[in-house]
């Protein structure tokens, strides 16, 4: 979950992140890559999409925040700190229909879910890159005044568990505290006695964040609390959705934004023609695919490559390798950090292919900020040897996951 979804200062060097030495069960860091330090409160406004939902499937509409700065190196720096270990040179019945709010023009997307009886209300940055739910709470002392903290002795359904959880992240912040059991609304759909990591304490990076915590949708192999099942898991367990998938749309900021998670189901009036079915290999927790390779400019080609499709980080990143080839097509250049200028002019696209069915992501994507006279695209790398499909690419196509295959499903927007 870097954030997708850039969203960690690159003020932070690149040397103190290599610090971080979590284990790789440990990996939920993705996520944290959208609530840093360098992330400034931006006041956002939700805004309730109009959907179709398919029977058994819950939608959570997304929104759009018009104030946004984009700092592409944070979202480079965040996807290295949240995939550390793998950096090349380190040694339904009923349907949850969820909006979301864009923040930052695109940076990551929030939605609001339920805590508890009766509901408290939290925003969570879903993040299909990282398996935890933890968020703010009122036994926290060093929580942001700004951020909405769950009560727990305002709950009648919650139960304390009291095992202990710490979260430390690549741009050193860090999270910890105690889990309890409660009802989690979804969207309508009433999840009962699921695990929830309450905060005790978190660094400053979190205070100044957009969101009250996180809530992972990756495998529940790299949850932090061994055992844990996963909001996703208990849809399924508990009965609460017949088709065990989520279907995901991204708005853009400069199309009125928001976005929708449906948890059961899939909004068909995004969808234009036949989805395609790919593969997943879940053993590191994650989404990862094959992608067959692509195309960029006028005539230029990129490489096959693994890449994990992550909802939690902002950029397209390559590997070394494919980011070069992307570069080169498009007359971009390598700044050294991650990311790449390309020209303010660019009028060309780039193309991934997977599992034979071609993907646009069109030029004006591939124009993610504009730094004085200079522009810095929404594709980069992040030094590692798989690539990270994250909001530039995933904005562009109508997503399905389907962890029980496991699979995911791509599809052209209406």
């Amino acid at each position: 979950m870097l954030d997708y979804k850039y969203r960690m200062m690159f003020c932070i060097s690149l040397s103190f992140f290599l610090l971080f030495t979590t284990t790789q069960k440990h990996f939920i860091l993705i996520i944290t890559m959208k609530i840093s330090l360098c992330i400034a409160l931006l006041a956002t406004t939700a805004t309730l999409l109009n959907a179709a939902p398919t029977e058994k499937s819950k939608t959570f509409p997304l929104t759009t925040n018009p104030n946004f700065k984009r700092n592409p190196k944070n979202a480079v720096a965040k996807a290295r700190a949240k995939y550390y270990k793998h950096l090349v040179n380190v040694s339904a019945d009923g349907d949850g229909e969820i909006p979301l709010t864009d923040v930052e023009g695109d940076l990551e997307y929030y939605g609001t879910v339920a805590v508890g009886t009766p509901p408290q209300n939290l925003k969570l940055d879903f993040d299909t890159g990282s398996s935890d739910l933890w968020f703010a709470s009122t036994l926290c002392s060093s929580c942001s005044g700004s951020q909405t903290k769950f009560n727990p002795d305002k709950s009648s359904t919650y139960k304390k568990e009291g095992k202990s959880w710490g979260i430390s992240y690549g741009d050193g912040s860090n999270a910890k505290g105690i889990t309890g059991l409660d009802t989690v609304d979804l969207g309508g759909l009433t999840i009962k006695n699921q695990r929830i990591e309450l905060a005790q304490s978190e660094s400053a990076q979190f205070q100044q964040g957009a969101t009250d915590g996180l809530l992972g949708l990756g495998f529940n192999s790299i949850s932090t609390v061994s055992g844990t099942a996963t909001p996703m898991d208990n849809l399924i367990k508990q009965g609460l959705i017949s088709d065990p998938i989520f279907g995901v749309w991204f708005g853009k900021a400069k199309e009125s934004g928001g976005g929708e998670y449906i948890f059961g189901g899939i909004n068909k009036s995004k969808v234009s023609g036949d989805f395609t079915k790919v593969p997943v290999d879940s053993s590191q927790g994650w989404y990862s695919i094959k992608v067959d390779g692509g195309s960029a400019g006028k005539g230029g080609s990129l490489s096959g490559f693994s890449g994990i499709v992550d909802t939690g980080t902002t950029l397209l990143l390559f590997t070394d390798d494919v980011a070069k080839e992307a570069g080169d097509a498009l007359g971009a250049t390598d700044n050294g950090d991650g990311t790449y200028s390309i020209p303010c002019d660019n009028s060309e696209d780039l193309t991934l292919t997977i599992a034979g069915t071609d993907f646009v992501v069109p030029a004006a994507d591939l124009i993610y900020a504009k730094q004085g006279s200079q522009c810095i695209a929404g594709f980069g790398s992040a030094g590692m040897d798989f690539a990270i499909l994250g909001d530039v690419f995933l904005k562009n196509v109508y997503t399905v996951f389907a962890p029980s295959v496991p699979e995911v499903q791509f599809a052209k927007l209406a």
